[in-house]
């Protein structure tokens, strides 16, 4: 794992074990990496609990995406004012109407997968 792993963002999480955003926040923790969970419902993940609304966490180095394009559209300007260096278009997720935003605000973009990202040492 890389040295000076920062806050990551996971957006949305859930409590189900089935989802990719629970396995993916999972594999962060297991990694290291400072994790903030946002979800729509109050949860948890072992003892992360998630934050809900749109909250204003500062010093996120990367947002993960697991929300699909047409449910993203009322996260637009949330994600612009946390201003994360990066942001992850896990599969499915790919939006750009999204990621021109993003290029606007110098905002650094990738569609990959986060999981697949952790588990070769890509992250």
């Amino acid at each position: 794992m890389k040295e000076n792993v920062k806050k990551t963002m996971v957006l949305i999480a859930s409590e189900k074990e089935d989802r990719y955003s629970n396995k993916a926040v999972k594999s962060l923790l297991e990694n290291s990496v400072p994790v903030v969970a946002v979800s729509r419902k109050p949860g948890s993940i072992g003892d992360l609990t998630f934050l809900t609304g749109k909250p204003l966490v500062d010093g996120i180095d990367t947002l993960t995406l697991y929300l699909n394009p047409f449910n993203q559209k009322s996260f637009y300007s949330y994600i612009l004012e946390l201003n994360p260096r990066r942001v992850i278009f896990n599969p499915g997720t790919e939006n750009p109407v999204l990621q021109n935003l993003l290029d606007e605000q110098d905002i650094e973009w990738e569609e990959a997968c986060t999981l697949v990202m952790l588990a070769t040492n890509q992250f």
